[in-house]
């Protein structure tokens, strides 16, 4: 199908009623009565719990494939990209649109895996720096539900460090040569293409000789593992890279310039659940522990009268109070350009504490069940690996601590950290001799 016989967005309402959308009254009240004819409301436990291997491979498969006719949805009804341009199928409206729709979503089925990394950062990276012809091609099949992208940045040497990648691109003509790992890529397995960020020149220093490309993962020469955790799940892969041919047309941004745009990608990554490109019912961003679900899991645990009880969910309440506060001035701060963007790093670096703090909370209320459940505990099982896995909530979408090396750097004007590898060949950087080139 061409770009001029693809679908518009909106196709299954009139022109009248997308014209009406600039109206957020009118907006909300069309938002409501599609979510209400059209999604599946669902019970709050559904997505409390922090990374629990709930589904099986069929399962989770399937749970995808409804996920993306729901993205498809949005689209035919002119609910998806509310703020992408028109001219690659997103509606052009405002942020106050998304956030609208996203409090009108709240207690709905909604598209999660797609929204991270897929709609931010990769959408929101090629947006603003792809090519034409790049953003023609992939954000309207991004938009429809067609397209799951992922993010390959870290490598297994590498930890938070991703400008010390060892993936190599090498140019042969018209096309790149790639070689090397990525690893904690939670769904490659069933996803659809990556942004790769690889090393293309090892003579000058690390932060200079990086490009980033697009990456088909039915590639060959790709080839996924998925890691079993502790716990059984396995959304998380490693990939191996063996010679995978990339043209160069699928090159965002310049040769050895990808810090350029990787420093994008990181702001996108870190804005998240401020981002106007994402769709997420509001409230959502204590990676599975929701505080609402508080009340429930010491209404289970019989100490819902409990004076300790109440203040440990009013403690949990205030943190989700805090966080939607300061995530609507950071995003405002940085669209009026009164807050530099890299203080995006200070909304992640709170809801990351935050989310430590609320499942410790919920860790907390369920008393002894916490450590020793049975199957037929409801709210309560499971409550204890979900203390266990607390810290993914500072690791995942960039390390806390990287958080709060920004901030001071970037955002506070602090001298900067010592690097013994800075202005310094990244091939004389000293490293593993299983890495030494």
């Amino acid at each position: 199908m061409t770009s001029e016989q693809e679908p518009r967005p909106g196709s299954a309402v009139s022109a009248a009623e997308l014209a009406a959308d600039r109206d957020l009254d009118s907006f909300r009240r069309r938002a409501r009565a599609f979510i209400r004819e059209n999604l599946r409301a669902i019970e709050p436990e559904e997505r409390f719990g922090l990374m629990r291997p709930k589904l099986s491979d069929e399962e989770e498969l399937a749970a995808v494939a409804r996920e993306r006719e729901v993205q498809r949805l949005f689209y035919d009804h002119g609910f998806a990209g509310l703020c992408f341009p028109e001219e690659y199928h997103g509606r052009g409206l405002t942020p106050a649109h998304q956030r609208v729709f996203n409090e009108e979503i709240v207690g709905y089925e909604y598209p999660g895996r797609l929204q991270a990394p897929t709609f931010s950062p990769c959408a929101a990276v090629l947006l603003e720096c792809g090519t034409e012809q790049q953003k023609r091609r992939h954000l309207p099949r991004i938009l429809r539900g067609e397209e799951i992208w992922m993010q390959f940045l870290s490598e297994p040497s590498g930890g938070s460090d991703v400008a010390g990648a060892l993936t190599t691109a090498v140019r042969e003509g018209d096309e790149w040569v790639l070689n090397g790992s990525k690893i904690w890529t939670t769904g490659a397995w069933w996803s659809d293409w990556a942004l790769c960020l690889a090393r293309t020149n090892w003579d000058v220093p690390k932060h200079r000789g990086l490009t980033v490309f697009i990456l088909p993962l039915r590639a060959e020469g790709v080839e996924l593992h998925r890691i079993e955790m502790l716990n059984g799940l396995k959304d998380f892969c490693q990939e191996f890279l063996t010679d995978v041919r990339v043209p160069d047309s699928d090159r965002v941004g310049e040769v050895d310039g990808g810090w350029t745009v990787g420093t994008r990608w990181l702001f996108h990554e870190r804005m998240l659940h401020n981002s106007p490109f994402v769709t997420m019912p509001l409230g959502t961003g204590y990676s599975g522990t929701n505080p609402a679900m508080l009340v429930d899991v010491a209404r289970a645990a019989g100490t819902l009268d409990n004076p300790r009880s109440r203040d440990l969910i009013g403690e949990a309440r205030v943190l989700d109070l805090a966080r939607e506060a300061l995530a609507g001035r950071i995003a405002t701060g940085i669209r009026s350009g009164r807050m530099p963007d890299q203080s995006a790093a200070i909304g992640r670096l709170f809801t990351g504490v935050a989310a430590t703090r609320v499942t410790t909370i919920a860790f907390e209320l369920a008393g002894a069940t916490a450590a020793a459940w049975a199957e037929g505990d409801g709210t309560l099982a499971e409550i204890g690996n979900d203390f266990l896995m607390r810290q993914v909530s500072c690791i995942g979408g960039g390390t806390t601590e990287m958080a709060r090396n920004v901030i001071s750097e970037r955002v506070l004007g602090m001298p900067r950290e010592a690097a013994f590898d800075r202005d310094r060949p990244f091939r004389d950087v000293p490293r593993g001799a299983r890495n030494r080139l």
